[in-house]
């Protein structure tokens, strides 16, 4: 049996997690569960989860739209006011079957029903598996803002079964690669040079690189839990890749970019900046500029998509009295937080992405 105890709840790996998961949630005597889930996962998702989850208390299934577009407080009203429809009460439990933002919402929502219930996370996703169901972070996004409210909650379990994986097609697997791929750049080199090439990647394996990146978040997660510190490095290419993201979303005339794909232009222009203000060298920044546009493309972006996005990083969680602040990379595998940066230099930042 693989798994990694955090500070407050076990990640088991695998098969054998269910049986595990099951036989928690006998001893615990919940009176009834609430499956909650999103349109896709409903029928991709949940008939395997029940075929493998040994137990018979009582179950309800919430199912809300797919979509980062459902990640709203209406979203979050409709399925409360649900759970008090199918009599969900206080000695009942939440399990999240799905993605990032399964997870992220089914979290904050049993976070403050009935002053919170026990939540446990069955991530379906590469990008929920590596990261959003890891570390205790819930939300939902306020007026485009992503994750604008949100609480730290920990889950009572994870369960990562790489199987769901087969699901989902290679846009959305590349997107949680991402986050891997943010990992080693700012805390593990030989995982990042491991990643780097896309191709050589034995994805039967995955669940290996799957686990390092768990170990790697949970290690900077128990060094400080609420983000006051060090997790702050966790948000590499945040910055920039939330603003391009949120921009996405509220404009109509864009395809929607997933939040990978976000990321992977925020570490570009993140590693730009850190070039200027935090030694890394340009070898390394063209470096990181290739592998991450050989893998996710180029987004064309006019100077008036820049602008907007600038707009939105007003936004960003880590700003202090209006001034941005940034994750850099002062080499790959070791980074700095909170470092006070100009949009001038962002700009800048822009601009060689895209040439």
């Amino acid at each position: 049996m693989i798994k990694v105890d955090t500070l407050n709840y076990p990640v088991y790996f695998g098969l054998e997690s269910y049986a595990i998961l099951g036989e928690y949630l006998n001893k615990q005597n919940y009176s009834k569960l609430l499956l909650l889930t999103d349109s896709n996962c409903n029928e991709n998702c949940l008939p395997y989860f029940l075929a493998h989850l040994p137990t018979d208390i009582p179950f309800e299934i919430i199912e809300f739209d797919a979509g980062e577009e459902a990640k709203t407080l209406i979203t979050c009203e409709g399925v409360l006011s649900a759970m008090f429809d199918l009599g969900i009460d206080r000695y009942s439990a939440v399990i999240a079957v799905g993605g990032g933002v399964v997870t992220d919402l089914a979290g904050f929502v049993a976070s403050i029903y009935m002053r919170g219930i026990p939540c446990f996370y069955v991530p379906t996703t590469l990008l929920s598996m590596v990261d959003a169901s890891i570390g205790g972070k819930t939300g939902v996004d306020l007026n485009g803002v992503k994750n604008g409210i949100g609480t730290f909650t920990m889950p009572k379990m994870v369960v990562i079964d790489s199987t769901y994986l087969e699901t989902l097609p290679a846009r959305e697997i590349k997107s949680g690669y991402a986050e891997m791929l943010k990992h080693g750049l700012i805390l593990d080199k030989n995982y990042y040079n491991h990643l780097r090439n896309i191709a050589e990647i034995d994805f039967s394996d995955i669940e290996i690189l799957i686990y390092h990146s768990v170990v790697l978040k949970n290690n900077v997660i128990e060094a400080d839990p609420t983000e006051k510190g060090m997790r702050k490095l966790l948000n590499f290419g945040h910055t920039v890749g939330h603003a391009v993201e949120s921009y996405f979303l509220s404009e109509k005339s864009k395809e929607r970019l997933l939040h990978g794909e976000a990321i992977a232009i925020g570490m570009i222009v993140e590693a730009y900046v850190s070039t200027k203000l935090a030694n890394l060298t340009e070898e390394s920044y063209l470096e990181i500029k290739s592998t991450l546009q050989h893998i996710y493309g180029i987004e064309y972006l006019q100077e008036k998509d820049i602008k907007e996005v600038l707009n939105w990083l007003k936004f960003d969680k880590k700003n202090r009295e209006e001034v941005i602040r940034m994750v850099l990379l002062t080499e790959i595998g070791s980074s700095i937080y909170d470092y006070e940066v100009d949009t001038d230099l962002i700009i800048s930042g822009f601009s060689d992405y895209l040439n």
